[in-house]
Parts: C-alpha cells; structure tokens; sequence
C-alpha cells in the first residue's frame, strides 16, 4: 500500500503505537518511495527495531528479520542445502535402483531442498520487511556481501539460477554504532540517527503502548528515567523498552505513586547490569527521599 505523505506514515505507524517524529516518518516515507534501505543508527533501546516492525505491521506485510553477529557470513543470511532430506532421497533413488548417477546428483539441488535464510526468503517473499538488526556487529567482508544484494536484489544460487525480487522488499537496517560502518553501505540507504525521546514524547510512548498505567505513574517514571539517562556512569542507560517494561511491572505491583520500596522492588525491569542496579538504587534513593 502506497503511503502518500509523510504524515501519513507517521499516522500508519501511529496505529501501531509506534509514535514517530516529522523526521522519521519523513525519513521513512522517503525510503518508501524512492525504494532505498532505511539505515537507523542509536542507542540500544530507542525503537530502530521497533520501526520496522511498525512498517510491517502498518502495512500488512510479512517481517523477515536478519539477526547479525560477529563471524556471521552469506551462508547464514542467504541459502544452505537440507543435508538430512538430501541424504534420504539418494538412500530412495539407491532403493528403486536403476538411477544415472548423473541424474541422482542434480536431483539432490532440487528447490525442495533449498533452505531459505533470512535475505532469500525476503527477495522470494517480497513484497515484505528485511530488517538486518545490529549490522554493527557482523565483519566487512559481510558488509560488501550486503552491499550487493542491496544494489540489485538479487541472488545467484549456482545449481539454482538467479532469484530476483518481483518488488524490492523495505529494507531496514539498524546500528548500535559499536563500529563504524563503510561508506559504501552508507551511501546505498537513507541515513537517520534516533535518539532517546524527549519527556513528553516518552509520555506519550507510555500513553499508546501502556494504557493500562496511570497517568501520573506515567508520568513519574519517565521524569525518573530521563534524569537516569543523564547520567555518565551507567553501562547501559535504560531506553524506551526499559522504560515500557518498568512502568507496566509498577503498575502490576498496584502501585500509583513510586516509593523507593516499589522501585528497588522492580529494579530488574530496568537495568541490566549489576554494578547499574547499584548505581540506580542508590539515584533513587536520592532522587525519592522525601
């Protein structure tokens, strides 16, 4: 489905409770439109997966999801052969004899045992969502490999033949910026930073995607959470995610107003690091001493 503007994009989104900014959503309906991968650069925990899962939902289409790391190579994210299943049928061919060789060994690269990895399936499934999730993490030698496909959408399966995308899927790709990533990559997508909300974007956050907590509870933790986030000493400094998780488990506890009992109660919603936990607890206890 064809999105007309940028605030349309915002409102298709919003629908999800995916609350975008004027430059996101005009950032996201630029890729839309001009058909080019959407590379979101940020702190962990400030909605560049949650986008495009948004994108997908809003628009009805299926999410494929690249989950990157370190050593992961073009095996992983395009194809392998089903080696179980290919054993089986040459043990058949073996049993009703008289098969060529020739014959049983091209019959072993036979589209029935072709395992799809995420980037294949995507091109075969398109139109869809290919989120490649923390590209950061993976090597160069897969960066030029994602260079390629993004360039022509599509791949070369030697037994195979070329598989080509019908329609070129939304490619979304996130970074924590653990490394920088080449030019070359950079420059083949739309490019946007998203940081963490201000207070009353994260409000409202709370508001679409925890109705369930109270208004001044709301309230309450996002003012917590962004002097938290202030901080330099945190490993890692809670984002909206935290900020969602520690709001509901509040609010699941019956609590209305934060004390430092319910807060230091539900601490593991929010940090994840122990040397964290301590720091925090200690913050608040500044933070709610009467």
């Amino acid at each position: 489905m064809e999105l007309a503007s940028p605030a349309a994009v915002a409102a298709r989104l919003d629908e999800t409770g995916y609350l975008a900014d004027d430059a996101l959503a005009t950032v996201a309906f630029l890729a839309l439109r001009m058909q080019r991968p959407l590379l979101l650069e940020g702190e962990p925990g400030t909605g560049k997966t949650a986008l495009a899962e948004a994108l997908a939902q809003s628009l009805d289409l299926p999410l494929v999801r690249l989950q990157c790391y370190e050593g992961i190579d073009a095996t992983q994210a395009l194809y392998d052969w089903d080696f179980p299943r290919q054993i089986l049928h040459l043990r058949a061919l073996e049993a009703a004899g008289g098969t060529d060789v020739e014959e049983a060994e091209k019959s072993l690269y036979d589209a029935r045992f072709l395992l799809a990895r995420p980037v294949l399936r995507a091109l075969q499934d398109s139109p869809a969502v290919l989120l490649v999730d923390e590209v950061d993490r993976a090597d160069d030698e897969f960066e030029a490999f994602l260079l390629e496909v993004l360039s022509t959408y599509q791949v070369t399966i030697p037994e195979l033949g070329t598989v080509r995308a019908a329609t070129p899927p939304i490619v979304v790709l996130t970074s924590n910026r653990t490394r920088e990533l080449h030019d070359a990559l950079k420059r083949r997508c739309l490019y946007h930073w998203i940081d963490h909300p201000g207070p009353e974007r994260e409000v409202e956050i709370l508001r679409s995607r925890a109705p369930e907590v109270a208004e001044t509870l709301r309230r309450q933790v996002v003012e917590l959470v962004q002097q938290l986030r202030a901080r330099d000493d945190l490993q890692k400094p809670p984002g909206v995610a935290e900020t969602l998780d520690w709001a509901r488990s509040l609010h699941h506890l019956g609590t209305t107003e934060i004390d430092l009992e319910a807060a230091a109660a539900t601490l593991g919603a929010l940090v994840k690091y122990r040397e964290d936990s301590e720091r925090v607890r200690h913050a608040l206890d500044q933070m709610l001493r009467p």
